[in-house]
């Protein structure tokens, strides 16, 4: 099972998850599956997970650092692109399906204000509390993660917005009053 270093105290409210250490044989299952497939459905990270013996959420993660890992070394051999590409006999095999991607998650009213009211007491909140909402409400907590993610993002949009708009008013007013002073001349 791979290692994960985390004690299971819970006195940080904000306890950040430590490395997760893959074994050799481990790694190897990793690697073969993200040279078929960097982009794996929501499944097939599943049956990773359950063939490696570790948690979904680790799988996502750790795609998600291969494929980063990846770019870079291949911006940094731009000629092994050029070659890659012409050598490439479908190129159409790089395009990610609909059925690949993870179905947009649902949310029951009461998921909701579960989500809402942890999101308003900690908008940032550590791997034990996603944790605990995910099984609260009965999803992985991947999605928890998620959905922290995007309300936050949410949530900054709306606070420039609100930000912006006085500002916004004051230079309407004082266009306004620059109009009717070139008016009354």
């Amino acid at each position: 099972m791979a290692q994960n270093n985390s004690p299971n105290k819970t006195t940080a409210r904000n306890h950040r998850r430590s490395c997760t250490k893959f074994t050799k044989d481990q790694l190897k299952i990793l690697i073969k599956a993200f040279n078929q497939k960097p982009y794996p459905g929501y499944a097939t990270k599943q049956k990773l997970a359950l063939e490696i013996n570790t948690e979904e959420s680790r799988m996502q993660i750790w795609f998600q650092n291969r494929r980063a890992r990846h770019q870079v070394q291949t911006r940094s051999e731009p000629e092994k692109d050029l070659e890659a590409s012409q050598d490439q006999d479908d190129p159409e095999e790089k395009i990610h399906s609909r059925e690949d991607r993870w179905c947009r998650t649902s949310y029951t009213p009461s998921q909701l204000h579960t989500l809402i009211t942890a999101f308003t007491n900690n908008p940032y909140p550590g791997i034990d509390s996603r944790e605990q909402l995910a099984k609260e409400i009965g999803v992985p907590e991947s999605r928890v993660q998620i959905w922290s993610q995007n309300r936050r993002s949410r949530f900054h949009v709306q606070k420039n917005r609100e930000l912006d708009e006085p500002l916004e008013q004051k230079q309407d007013q004082e266009q306004n009053l620059c109009d009717e002073g070139v008016q009354e001349h």
